[in-house]
């Protein structure tokens, strides 16, 4: 059996927006893979948290530097394939961060991956755009005005680092849209859009 690593923040988790609290399996977009994967004989490791950064330390909560984190979970678990998404946490303003200098980070993190996994079988995803006004007392102030506008530009800057890593690159923007409720997480529907856009995606580059 082939396993499968779904390496990200808490889009990947699961989050439901506005709460603390986990779609539960069937709902979340990992689980929704795996029930198709199961005809492949492949296993989905799920391996989301929220705050996930790629090389960034979270002043509030331990242990959300990608980077830092990826040698351990390569090392125990030993994927056949990996699917990483990544970068909207860096976009929070105390980052300072860019989507030049994101991308940066994201291209260590598949460095990380690269030392177990071949290329091909490794896919980015450039994550969907933060919503209008996610900066409000309301939906989440660790981000800003600009913090928008860096998401809405990690796509291109992600598309490079794929090319030069030679692995494949998927852009959840390009189909989802953020929960008008925070701003942005995946809503149920985005979920089970985005399990048919990653299953798409491995049976297109043969993981599957």
């Amino acid at each position: 059996m082939k396993q499968l690593l779904c390496f990200g923040d808490s889009n990947t988790w699961g989050l439901i927006p506005k709460t603390h609290e986990r779609y539960s399996w069937g709902v979340r977009w990992t689980s929704l893979l795996q029930e198709k994967l199961e005809k492949h004989d492949i296993r989905v490791l799920e391996e989301g948290l929220c705050g996930r950064t790629t090389i960034f330390d979270d002043a509030y909560r331990k242990n959300r530097n990608g980077l830092e984190s990826l040698p351990e979970i390569l090392e125990s678990n030993y994927p056949d394939a990996a699917v990483i998404m990544l970068g909207t946490n860096d976009c929070k303003s105390c980052y300072n961060a860019n989507p030049y200098k994101i991308a940066k980070g994201l291209g260590l993190c598949v460095d990380e991956l690269l030392k177990f996994i071949p290329p091909k079988n490794i896919i980015i995803v450039s994550p969907i755009h933060l919503g209008n006004e996610v900066w409000k007392e309301e939906y989440d102030p660790e981000f800003d005005r600009h913090s928008v506008v860096v998401s809405q530009n990690l796509f291109e800057e992600y598309e490079k680092v794929a090319k030069e890593k030679g692995v494949a690159i998927v852009s959840a923007a390009d189909y989802i849209q953020p929960s008008k409720s925070d701003r942005e997480h995946f809503t149920p529907e985005g979920h089970k859009i985005f399990a048919d856009i990653i299953y798409n995606k491995l049976l297109e580059t043969k993981i599957a």
